[in-house]
């Protein structure tokens, strides 16, 4: 395992270890956790990393191996050193970070893999949210040994489940049915159906600044951006990834900037209000991009992780600029 710093780009290197999900910790500035697998997610085991930066560029605080391969991550909204991940195996992992060993506890009730894992960011409720393969969304509260409810309705693989950082039990999620659907806990049921796009959808996220927009990222290579009080057309439409788009994330910061990461080993970096919305591309991967995200603490961080073997964090220059 080596870390190198180098043109402003931290990078640890993990042989045998594929990146499909890379997440800042809410609480501890640069601390880092990503979500691992052997022979691509495709068969063989899972790593969970814990990574903090310092001067000399990245460092293994900790690893948690898993017998199937791990597809995302999550940290705790209230404790600085939980968190959860999901697996190929159709199981939820709860970990402590304080702990050389793990996991505190194993959720399974999925009956295929576990592609999307999230926590819930409005406060007085500990929520975690999860998508499957088998066509399910799943609601949990970590204390509670089972699944709170299960929420039925796509019609096909799950990719991406991401809670409203505005609305209290409601989230989005997305699918291979080509649609993104919007759900409230309360109602245990759909709110509104978006045929988004005329491909698998395989991430979505929530705007930090307008409780009503939403963006997809999909197999076609665009993006689309929707407003939830009309579905009719996008709002916005972003084009330039060659290949299909793996994940999206609305900056915590800037109201109209995202990033996307995508099989054809690029980052990319949009200001969706500008005429010329494209601002960068980072290309610094030499495989699949699967995991991308924007630090809640610094304004110009951003972390990715790929097929590649690597983790890398990084200020892209756009980001620099805007601040």
């Amino acid at each position: 395992m080596s870390a190198t710093p180098g043109g402003g780009v931290r990078t640890l290197r993990v042989p045998g270890r594929h990146g499909y999900a890379a997440e800042f910790s809410p609480y501890l500035p640069g601390r880092l956790a990503c979500a691992a697998s052997q022979h691509y997610g495709i068969a063989g085991s899972g790593t969970l990393l814990i990574l903090d930066q310092n001067e000399s560029g990245l460092r293994l605080f900790r690893s948690f191996d898993w017998n199937d391969g791990l597809f995302d991550v999550t940290w705790s909204e209230n404790n600085e050193h939980v968190l959860v991940t999901c697996s190929g195996d159709g199981s939820l992992q709860l970990w402590d970070t304080a702990r050389a060993t793990g996991p505190l506890q194993v959720f399974k009730e999925h009956t295929q893999e576990v592609y999307s894992v999230d926590w819930s960011q409005t406060r007085g409720e500990q929520l975690v949210v999860s998508g499957s393969w088998d066509q399910t969304v799943k609601l949990w509260d970590p204390t509670v040994g089972k699944s709170l409810c299960t929420f039925r309705g796509h019609e096909s693989v799950i990719y991406s489940t991401i809670w409203s950082p505005h609305i209290p039990g409601c989230f989005a999620s997305s699918a291979g049915d080509q649609t993104l659907r919007i759900w409230d806990v309360k109602t245990t049921g759909v709110r509104i159906v978006v045929p988004a796009h005329q491909a698998e959808i395989l991430s979505c996220d929530w705007c930090k600044y307008n409780e009503n927009l939403v963006v997809t990222g999909a197999v076609d290579c665009s993006l689309r951006g929707w407003d939830l009080r009309n579905v009719q057309q996008p709002v916005f439409e972003l084009l330039g990834h060659t290949y299909a788009i793996r994940r999206v994330k609305f900056s915590p910061f800037h109201a109209s900037v995202l990033a996307s990461c995508s099989y054809d080993f690029t980052v990319r970096f949009w200001n969706f209000s500008k005429p010329d919305p494209l601002l960068e591309t980072v290309e610094h991967h030499t495989e699949f991009t699967c995991g991308l995200d924007l630090s809640l603490q610094s304004p110009t961080q951003v972390a990715d992780c790929a097929w590649d073997e690597t983790i890398k964090i990084y200020d892209p220059v756009c980001l620099t600029m805007l601040a």
